[in-house]
């Protein structure tokens, strides 16, 4: 069974500086979190990361965001220690676990309605909101030694916000096993149940995920932000209605200046110079 680990940071880690490395580079929004050593979802954390994809939704420069992290661990979650430090508080920390919790839900939700598509890049373990963090990008590309974990079973807090976002990315039933076993499970098991689109070796995960970042910089950014939207409204829809609305925003879409401009270089057989309308 998963197990409970105490992250212990060393004198280093004291001098890091920000929470979230930030780097741009033809249209990639690379954003790092650097809360060694365990890459904790504190609120100062989380609040940065927020601030972070703000910018990047207003920018134009940016296309695609990479969300990756430094060090052996991807993200343990929240962080214990801070919650557990406001159980003294008058209303035994319910104000603060409130703030933390809705805080978070407003961060995975940022991350789904973003007009542009978020790359999760994992090296080593993402577990309860980390495993959250993966399950809520549009994409996820991890290393062969990553794990993932929704442990809170075992420690007398079931994992229901990281539940959201992981019985929507995996099957039902093996959600349901992670959630209720609270078990660590490989990068391979993590790809058949659906939280991962690919396993890679870990000196060519940051070449492969830039690869991916690259190609979908390419594409008309109006388009991806009408197909990432269309795509996570009509999911949970019925099928007829799923289909209306998809007709719908298709017939938009065509309209479109970009949809002109792409179909023509098409049949024109030439490369398409998008515009963003």
């Amino acid at each position: 069974m998963a197990e409970v680990v105490s992250f212990k940071k060393d004198d280093a880690s004291e001098t890091l500086g920000t929470l979230v490395t930030v780097d741009l580079a033809g249209g990639v929004l690379r954003l790092t979190l650097n809360n060694p050593p365990a890459n904790a979802l504190s609120i100062e954390l989380m609040e940065t990361l927020s601030a972070e994809l703000d910018r990047a939704a207003d920018d134009n420069a940016v296309r695609v965001v990479i969300i990756a992290a430094a060090g052996k661990l991807f993200s343990a979650g929240h962080d214990l220690k801070e919650m557990t430090a406001h159980r003294g508080d008058a209303d035994r920390g319910r104000a603060f676990f409130e703030k933390t919790m809705r805080l978070c839900a407003a961060l995975m939700l940022k991350i789904t309605h973003l007009p542009k598509p978020v790359i999760a890049e994992i090296d080593g373990l993402a577990t309860a909101a980390g495993c959250q963090l993966v399950a809520s990008c549009d994409l996820a590309i991890c290393t062969d030694t990553s794990t993932f974990c929704t442990p809170g079973v075992n420690i007398g807090l079931f994992c229901s916000t990281p539940m959201v976002a992981v019985s929507r990315a995996a099957h039902r039933k093996q959600a349901m096993e992670m959630l209720l076993t609270g078990e660590t499970i490989d990068a391979a098991t993590a790809k058949d149940f659906g939280l991962v689109n690919r396993i890679v070796p870990k000196q060519y995960l940051t070449q492969v995920v830039n690869k991916y970042a690259a190609v979908i910089a390419g594409k008309s950014p109006l388009t991806l932000k009408i197909g990432k939207e269309a795509f996570y409204r009509q999911v949970d829809m019925p099928l007829e209605e799923a289909y209306d609305y998809a007709a719908n925003v298709m017939v938009e879409n065509m309209l479109a200046r970009d949809a002109e401009e792409g179909i023509g270089a098409f049949l024109e057989k030439r490369h398409p110079e998008w515009k963003g309308e």
